[in-house]
């Protein structure tokens, strides 16, 4: 007989499964961005964190699922996947996105909150706040001007898109995610109450000014934090690693630390 697919199992990627991790990190990916994202970082935070990479549908091994056009459905989607490895007989589950998946993150901590299973904490990345609004349309340009944004941010070599087989590959999932989180509206009164947040920027991140990061202290009433890298765009984990290594373990540690109130 066939095994079953779960929503798990076309969700989560565990590059490098753990034994007995202290924690589990189910990380989201920018726009047009895949699981993959993380292959790296999943490699540096084990084994006493293990990396659960969220794959969205449209890409690589799920390039048959049909897209998702909105981000509440991600993250529903997502956070259905991910009750399997949340509650009292699991390891504390964080959550880390970036740019996008920093918004499909804090949906999905929103839907674990709602289910009284909060993430031991939430890492924002490269993303303004959810109730900050800019009037964006790149999901509207032509490909050419589709193309301007990647090589702009820095998220993908300009030899790969001068590639018409890769193009025409890349520019679909990238335009369906733009849609995604530029239709994204945040609901009023859409605030954490028990999940600490970290969020994370380039000083030059041309998508997130630091005023419109620090706004993300609105959304929790649990702590806050801000990191800050200098001299670092959009894209700034791919040189600045050992420090988001760093500062993921160190924070991990010290929610532990802190009795539950």
């Amino acid at each position: 007989m066939a095994q079953m697919t779960t929503a798990a199992d076309a969700w989560v990627r565990r590059f490098h499964p753990s034994r007995d991790p202290r924690w589990r990190l189910a990380c989201f990916a920018h726009a047009g961005g895949a699981a993959s994202t993380y292959h790296r970082l999943s490699a540096r935070l084990g084994p006493s964190v293990e990396v659960l990479s969220m794959q969205y549908p449209g890409r690589h091994d799920r390039r048959a699922d049909p897209f998702l056009t909105d981000v509440r459905s991600m993250a529903d989607q997502a956070h259905r996947a991910l009750l399997s490895r949340t509650g009292p007989q699991q390891r504390p589950l964080a959550l880390f996105g970036h740019s996008m998946g920093a918004t499909v993150a804090f949906e999905v901590a929103l839907r674990m909150e709602a289910e009284g299973l909060s993430p031991t904490h939430l890492f924002v990345s490269g993303r303004r706040a959810p109730s900050t609004y800019r009037d964006e349309r790149v999901r509207l340009r032509d490909d050419n001007g589709l193309v301007d944004e990647i090589i702009e941010l820095g998220g993908t070599q300009p030899e790969v898109l001068a590639d018409e087989a890769l193009r025409q590959m890349i520019l679909p999932v990238v335009r369906n995610d733009y849609t995604a989180i530029e239709t994204y509206r945040c609901l009023p009164g859409a605030v954490l109450r028990r999940t600490p947040v970290t969020a994370l920027v380039g000083d030059s991140d041309p998508k997130a000014t630091l005023d419109e990061v620090r706004t993300w202290a609105d959304h929790t009433r649990a702590a806050f934090a801000l990191r800050v890298f200098e001299d670092s765009g959009h894209f700034y984990l791919d040189d600045r690693e050992d420090e988001v290594v760093d500062l993921v373990t160190g924070t991990l540690r010290a929610d532990r630390a802190v009795p539950a109130s």
